[in-house]
Order: C-alpha cells, then structure tokens, then sequence
C-alpha cells in the first residue's frame, strides 16, 4: 500500500497511471549496470518516479573528468567511490526506495547473481564486452535489457525482450573498437532519460516500448531517427536457444 506521503510524493504521476500503477512501481526492482554518464539519469529519474528497489553496481571512484556528464557525482565525491556516491545522492532524492549499490567489476563469474531477482537491466556501461555479456544474461533470466550508448553529441538506445526481440548481439554482430571516446553530458542526459521513460513504459505495461527499434540522437542537427531491425535465426546469443526451442515445438516437445 502506497503511503500518504508516497500519494502526495507521486499526486502528478498518478494522475496517469493512478494507484494500481505507483503500485507497481514501488514493487520493481530494476538493476543498474553503471554510476557514470548514463547511469546517473536513469538512476535519478527511476528513483524520483518512485521504483521500489534499485541496484546499481560500478567499480570506479569519481574522478574529476567525470564531471562533465556524471550527475549523480559532485566536485566533493572527487575520489570517492561512485557507489558511494550514487547512494547518497539516490537517497536524499527519495527517502522513500530502497537503493542497493555493489562495488565491483560486472563480469562472467558474477553477473548474474549481482542482478538477481531484478526484474529489468539498464546497459549503462561504456564498454561491448559487458554489454554483450548484459545480453546474454536478460536472455537466460527473460527479463528486459534497456540499451543506451553515447559518443559525442549522438546517442542511441533500444529496448530488449527475451523471446520477443532481437537481441543486442542480433543488432551488433561486432563490437566496435574500444576507445576513449568524446562525450558531452547533455548527450547522456538525452539518451539515459530515454532509457528510463522505457523502463517506466515497461513496468507499468504502458505505451509502445522500443522494440526492434534502433533510435539514433543527433544533437548536433537536433534530430533523431529510428533504424528497425529483425531477430536474426543465427544469432549466437537468441538465435541458438530461440532454434533449438522452435525445433522441439514441431516435434511435440517440451522446450
């Protein structure tokens, strides 16, 4: 039940989406791959609109060039832990949710208990091999992966469903090549309230999702567009299990 605070808290949104819908949003839990750039407005705007729990994991400590895009942290944190300061500043937006935060790297080893029994992943990361590892673990639990990723003054996100979509790996075969890329914050800002407006969308079971939907920010021409695409049957991370399962339907099979 929400309480009298929580109603006066949400009054604005819940003329959306009423009781049943706050509800729902104070029951989910939603895990966030990253305290950086992206990161830092998903968190926010999940954790104001009232998402029940949410789990954010990032190894790094605030650094002075983060301060550019990285919202969450402040000239203070500067060498501080991100999780740390993501905690602090979570809970002081919203006394009212829970915030979990885990210092570590997102590897093989872990990932998949670090997520848990959240119910959505936000791919806030600025690196493919976690993404792609991000990927595969939605793909085994059947939970929504919420893609972003930035450089410069262009962005793009999509949105990911087990069973459903095309899968990361279907969109980006190939990683592109690792760099330190130029990024400026209002481009994270575009993209991780994009991410976060999905997640809501998502939970609330709401609007249409961006699915099989690639959209593409421009900042510099202040346009964006949408590339769709398709599920790809050979695909190694969807494609394989998504086969074998169709494979033993036609033959009268469990999967």
């Amino acid at each position: 039940m929400l309480s009298s605070r929580e109603c006066e808290r949400y009054k604005r949104q819940m003329m959306l989406f009423g009781d049943e819908g706050q509800e729902r949003l104070k029951k989910a839990h939603i895990f966030i791959a990253g305290a950086g750039g992206l990161g830092s407005p998903v968190a926010i705007y999940l954790a104001v609109a009232g998402v029940g729990t949410i789990t954010v994991v990032d190894k790094d400590v605030v650094d002075q060039s983060n301060l550019n895009r990285q919202i969450l942290h402040y000239d203070r944190d500067i060498g501080r832990k991100k999780v740390e300061s993501a905690e602090e500043k979570l809970q002081a937006y919203n006394p009212d949710i829970t915030v979990r935060v885990i210092d570590t790297t997102i590897d093989e080893s872990n990932a998949a208990s670090l997520i848990g029994r959240a119910g959505g992943i936000v791919d806030a990361m600025d690196n493919y091999a976690t993404r792609y590892l991000l990927n595969e673990i939605a793909q085994a639990k059947k939970i929504p992966l919420f893609h972003g990723a930035i450089r410069g003054f262009y962005g793009q996100a999509t949105t990911i469903l087990p069973e459903e979509t095309a899968c990361l790996r279907c969109i980006f075969p190939c990683a592109p090549p690792q760099e330190v890329f130029p990024v400026v914050g209002a481009t994270p800002g575009v993209i991780g309230t994009i991410q976060a407006t999905e997640v809501l969308k998502y939970i609330l079971g709401t609007g249409d999702l961006l699915t099989n939907r690639l959209l593409i920010w421009d900042g510099m021409a202040m346009h964006a567009e949408e590339i769709r695409f398709e599920q790809n049957p050979a695909c190694p991370a969807c494609g394989v299990r998504r086969g074998s399962k169709m494979a033993q339907a036609s033959e009268g099979k469990k999967p």
